[in-house]
């Protein structure tokens, strides 16, 4: 007959499969990489808005475009853009890369989660496509140096002064004092005022404009 009161010894998991110092060798491995990039990239930060002549070398002519020489306002601008994308490019590299080393030595089987990220990633893509649009298209306003603060820029929707911009949106004081947020993914056509040669179109004197409308009065 069976014992109802017989039970059977609870076991503890079994740990002994846990690489606790891998585990620590992992934290250690990418809070060291995170603030070795970090130290790197705020050298560079800072050596392109003091206009350093470093990056003016002839085998930085690649990134010539992001780099002319500007004014001091423009150039501290471009370079905090660009330093703050590099740094958020590199730590989410870093910390999936720490995640999934951390995640086998804890005896994890990471595959399947690797299979999920993607396939979320797939999905928040599609959702998301306008955003990273613009997110693109600031990237490359930033780099090509298409515009900066202050600048008066000229596109389908509006004419202004550019007040402030990121890597999402512009905003742009247009002359009626209206302020204007434009999507950078919208942006298609643009035209910088301030850095070519631009010569406003002639108005009409005052005294001609006036006697226009007396000479038609007076028919």
């Amino acid at each position: 007959m069976l014992s109802l009161t017989t039970t059977e010894p609870i076991t503890p998991p079994d740990i002994s499969a846990i690489n606790v110092p891998g585990v620590l060798i992992s934290l250690g491995v990418g809070i060291a990489v995170w603030l070795a990039a970090s130290f790197v990239i705020s050298v560079m930060t800072k050596r392109i808005a003091a206009g350093s002549s470093f990056m003016k070398k002839p085998y930085f002519r690649w990134a010539a475009p992001a780099l002319r020489a500007l004014d001091h306002e423009r150039r501290v601008q471009r370079a905090h853009t660009i330093g703050a994308l590099l740094r958020s490019v590199v730590g989410v590299l870093i910390s999936i890369l720490t995640s999934v080393y951390v995640l086998k030595n804890l005896n994890v089987d990471v595959a399947p989660i690797l299979t999920s990220v993607g396939i979320l990633g797939i999905a928040i893509g599609f959702g998301a496509q306008q955003l990273i649009r613009d997110f693109l298209a600031g990237v490359f306003i930033t780099i090509e140096d298409q515009y900066g603060i202050g600048d008066i820029i000229e596109t389908s929707e509006v004419v202004g002064t550019v007040e402030a911009m990121n890597l999402r949106i512009t905003r742009v004081r247009a002359e009626d004092g209206t302020i204007w947020y434009l999507r950078n993914g919208e942006i298609l056509r643009v035209g910088n005022r301030s850095q070519g040669t631009y010569i406003p179109p002639e108005t009409p004197p005052a005294d001609e404009a006036d006697s226009a409308p007396q000479q038609k009065a007076g028919e």
